[in-house]
């Protein structure tokens, strides 16, 4: 059992940034992905980013690409989301979420597993 926990969400104007961050309790990250999603009001969820267990290998989304950035520090036991240019259309709940497997993959928007409540991230004027 793991529990994670997302921080580090608000509101912020456009071309501001922010670092979102997944602590992890009850069992180490070390050995598991961690994957990005958002869900914005009335819209289907969308993977964001996805970090390999070393941290060697990331994916992203194409709406994020160079302007995202994941991260994580496994002696923190925590992942996270650097977030630069954030834009009105970047809008949304942001939560990680894990299924427990070392690699990403071509798959890894479709990750479902442990997952926390999210934290919310607003852009806007």
């Amino acid at each position: 059992q793991v529990q994670l926990v997302e921080s580090g969400g608000g509101l912020v104007q456009p071309g501001g940034s922010l670092r979102l961050s997944c602590a992890a309790s009850g069992r180490t990250l070390d050995y598991y992905v961690i994957a990005w999603f958002r869900q914005a009001p009335g819209k289907e969820r969308e993977g964001v980013s996805c970090i390999s267990s070393s941290g060697e290998s990331t994916y992203y989304a194409d709406s994020v690409k160079g302007r995202f950035t994941v991260s994580r520090d496994n002696a923190k036991n925590t992942v996270y989301l650097q977030m630069n240019s954030l834009k009105p259309e970047d809008t949304a709940v942001y939560y990680c979420a894990t299924d427990f497997s070392p690699f990403c993959g071509s798959s890894w928007s479709a990750i479902r597993g442990s997952r926390g409540q999210g934290t919310q991230v607003s852009v806007s004027s």
